[in-house]
């Protein structure tokens, strides 16, 4: 379509309205005609008026570069855990405050999450059509921000900043248009995203977006439902040498549902994962542990799987615990993600501007999880993958650096 209407001029519409209105009258009935040419030309004139929309979005982000990387570099340089990001929250409050005609609002439904909203001239009455673009900000332990969350805050800031500067400078439009941005924390650890779509942060919202540095270009990668559980095994301690028999030994069954889960894999369907670690086994070897505690991740390829999945690997954890006399506690985390639920229209139109600015994509590779998968499932949206430059793999160091 839009290389249709490119070439397309005014006055081609306007000779096709009056050299072949009567060649047309012939053909369709007198009623519809006019109605058909004008849609027609309507459709010529908002391709044209759209492009010089996109044209405007990247003139306005360019202008703001230099603001938008102090803004990212100041959040990579302080990173926050999960519902911790104080001092990224603050940041971002205060660079939408700076920029005119924003409405903030400083911890939004969460302590560490906001929202910053802007309209066209009727937007807060009516119809309107309300585009919402996602920050995150929250980082790693230890490695800082090694999964590039400071360059999802920094281009949904530019996405959104760029988006309200073109409307600002172009023609009235056919509806009220309204941008919001929100920040949304504990997307590495508890899923933010699943609290605010709980408290309603996102009613009202038409379409939302955000984008992912990776290694790669790609509209999108497969993002797995996912629920994380904690199992704590509590026994009795005792010298190892000189009486053992009188301990219950904690470790023991840490290490039976670990072998557990990993005999369980035989029988997972393909697509499932389960990974997990031993997060404390004891303190010396002469002492029978009387605590020990697993951690693990279950992720389907889709979240109705998740229950059936839960099922299987508590059995795992319960034997355990019958097997060694422990005493066993099962802690699932407070949300479970869901997978990401594909938009083929956006990710299309996310292509083609993409390659029209010079970007090459794939469709090969896999992600983890995102609590964007649940906000799929309740507005449509798209979360696709930006390349950053580095070939290092997220979660480590040296995309650290990258980012």
């Amino acid at each position: 379509m839009h290389e249709e209407v490119k070439g397309i001029r005014q006055f081609q519409i306007i000779k096709l309205e009056k050299s072949f209105f009567k060649i047309l009258e012939k053909i369709w009935p007198t009623t519809f005609l006019p109605q058909s040419v004008q849609i027609i030309a309507c459709c010529y004139r908002m391709a044209e008026k759209l492009q010089a929309l996109k044209q405007q979005v990247c003139s306005s982000i360019n202008d703001s570069k230099e603001k938008l990387h102090q803004l990212g570099d100041a959040i990579w340089h302080c990173p926050e855990l999960a519902y911790k990001e104080r001092q990224a929250h603050d940041t971002l409050v205060q660079f939408f405050t700076q920029e005119k005609g924003w409405t903030v609002e400083a911890h939004y439904k969460l302590d560490t999450a906001f929202r910053a909203t802007w309209g066209t001239v009727g937007a807060d009455v009516g119809s309107v059509v309300n585009v919402g673009f996602l920050c995150e900000y929250d980082a790693l332990p230890s490695i800082g921000h090694a999964c590039g969350h400071n360059l999802i805050a920094e281009s949904g800031a530019a996405a959104a900043v760029g988006l309200k500067a073109a409307l600002e400078c172009g023609e009235a439009w056919p509806v009220p248009i309204k941008v919001t941005v929100l920040g949304t924390p504990a997307e590495e650890d508890g899923g933010g995203k699943v609290d605010l779509l709980r408290e309603g942060a996102f009613q009202g919202l038409d379409v939302v977006f955000m984008a992912h540095p990776t290694q790669k270009n790609a509209t999108y990668l497969p993002a797995m439902a996912i629920h994380g559980v904690q199992v704590k095994y509590r026994g009795r301690a005792s010298h190892a040498s000189a009486y053992p028999w009188e301990g219950i030994n904690a470790l023991d069954a840490a290490v039976m549902a670990y072998s557990s889960i990993s005999v369980l894999r035989q029988q997972l369907k393909p697509a499932w994962k389960v990974h997990g670690v031993i997060k404390h086994g004891g303190v010396k070897p002469n002492i029978i542990p009387d605590y020990s505690e697993l951690e693990y991740y279950l992720r389907t390829s889709s979240h109705r799987d998740l229950p059936n999945f839960r099922a299987k690997a508590e059995a795992c954890f319960h034997a355990a615990a019958l097997a060694t006399g422990c005493k066993v506690e099962i802690k699932f985390e407070k949300n479970e993600f869901y997978e990401v639920l594909r938009n083929r229209t956006l990710e299309d139109l996310y292509e083609g501007n993409g390659r029209a600015l010079g970007m090459e994509f794939t469709t090969e590779g896999f992600s983890g999880s995102t609590d964007f998968g649940n906000v799929s499932h309740a507005v449509p949206g798209i979360h696709p993958y930006f390349y950053i430059g580095s070939e290092a793999l997220n979660h480590t160091a040296e995309y650290t650096a990258a980012s």
